[in-house]
């Protein structure tokens, strides 16, 4: 699939550059993989974020979504479980991020869980992306800004300005999904992904920056080779407000 060149300014995606490479995993839970094949790439599917998101009927006799041995989060899971029964993903893989967990779960096609990780995210508590962000240099995104948004959003793979490949969850709002990288030394991002500490995980601009090992191992092979569906969990809006038919499921 060929991908429009990037056309944010230098600064925006700083965030994206001066990678240094990580020994091992951290924080990670990979599962074995479930078989998953290249899917079709469905050109027409649009991003949808927040409430805005299309409910679908559910489908008879399906399963609940397969966590393996994890214990995700009750919003987590009612999502999972919707995504499996109503096929909202459009048989392409997926991954939900649990933000209150600071959690990332990938998913094959069929909702078997392929892998777990604690990710760093967006240091600013809020389930929206300020408007026309995408096209603003980074010296100009004030902290309170700094958002990892929420919603249902369709990724696509890519790359960023200096060529290394990211997962982009929302290209124009340059919320990106990449391996964990020094920005600035004096903000330890690779020792606070190590930590247990949820506290420790709120240090990005609004990207979800992933362990190098888990990306390479399970991001990039499962999300990174076709469009694919992300969930992002809200963290200040409410799972009806963001998710209402993974709600309505919940609730019978």
């Amino acid at each position: 699939m060929s991908l429009p060149t990037l056309s944010h300014s230098p600064d925006l995606l700083a965030g994206l550059r001066h990678g240094v490479l990580l020994g091992a995993a951290l924080a990670v839970l990979v599962l074995p993989p479930a078989g998953v094949a290249r899917l079709p790439n469905f050109s027409n599917l649009p991003n949808v974020a927040g409430g805005m998101q299309s409910p679908r009927a559910l489908q008879p006799a399906s399963l609940p979504a397969d966590f393996g041995t994890m214990l995700p989060s009750v919003d987590a899971r009612h999502v999972a479980d919707w995504v499996a029964q109503s096929r909202d993903n459009d048989r392409l893989p997926f991954a939900i991020l649990d933000k209150r967990g600071a959690r990332l779960y990938v998913f094959d096609a069929q909702a078997r869980l392929i892998g777990s990780s604690l990710v760093l995210l967006g240091s600013a508590a809020g389930d929206d992306s300020v408007a026309g962000i995408g096209d603003r240099p980074l010296s100009q995104v004030r902290p309170h800004e700094r958002t990892t948004a929420a919603g249902r959003f369709v990724s696509e793979p890519g790359h960023d300005d200096t060529g290394d490949n990211v997962v982009w969850v929302d290209y124009d709002a340059a919320l990106a999904m990449h391996r964990v990288k020094v920005i600035d030394p004096k903000e330890r991002r690779f020792e606070r992904i190590a930590t247990s500490s949820i506290d420790d995980k709120r240090i990005s601009n609004g990207c979800i920056n992933v362990p190098i090992a888990f990306f390479d191992g399970v991001v990039e092979p499962t999300l990174g080779s076709s469009r694919a569906i992300v969930y992002v969990l809200p963290e200040v809006k409410s799972l009806q407000q963001v998710f209402p038919a993974a709600y309505a499921l919940a609730a019978r």
